[in-house]
């Protein structure tokens, strides 16, 4: 298990870059910090399923179609984004500096939603709870 939160942290390093980046560039492009981050969080929550399905739970079970996996790890990981939004909304809201530079707010929600992700997306999307305890090692 070790080995998939590792594996599932650099993954999510991935996922901050591609929030990050299509947040900022939907600023730039007139969408305001909050629809930009519905918009970004969607499209780093695609790139994360896409290489957690491919590098950290490789070896788990991966049943049904790649869209109904995709749909079951967005509904899974609602509480981890409602830990990522939510801590990103009010710092944007509380903190003039993360008003200023909401990448700030999203690098904070990332920490806030990491451990909630992990676990469900490894129980409920992944099935690596009943995987063979030997497939999840480094």
């Amino acid at each position: 298990m070790v080995g998939e939160f590792l594996r599932f942290g650099t993954v999510g390093v991935a996922g901050f870059l591609v929030d990050a980046g299509v947040l900022t560039a939907g600023i730039a492009l007139g969408t305001g910090p909050w629809l930009g981050r519905l918009l970004s969080y969607l499209a780093a929550a695609t790139t994360t399923f896409a290489l957690n399905r491919a590098w950290t739970f490789r070896s788990s079970r991966q049943e049904g179609g790649l869209g109904r996996q995709w749909l079951l790890f967005l509904l899974v990981n609602v509480l981890g984004f409602l830990c990522n939004y939510g801590t990103y909304a009010a710092l944007l809201a509380g903190v003039p500096l993360v008003a200023a530079h909401p990448v700030i707010g999203v690098a904070a929600g990332s920490v806030a939603g990491l451990a909630a992700n992990f676990f469900m997306s490894r129980r409920f999307v992944f099935g690596a709870a009943g995987a063979d305890p030997r497939s999840s090692r480094a």
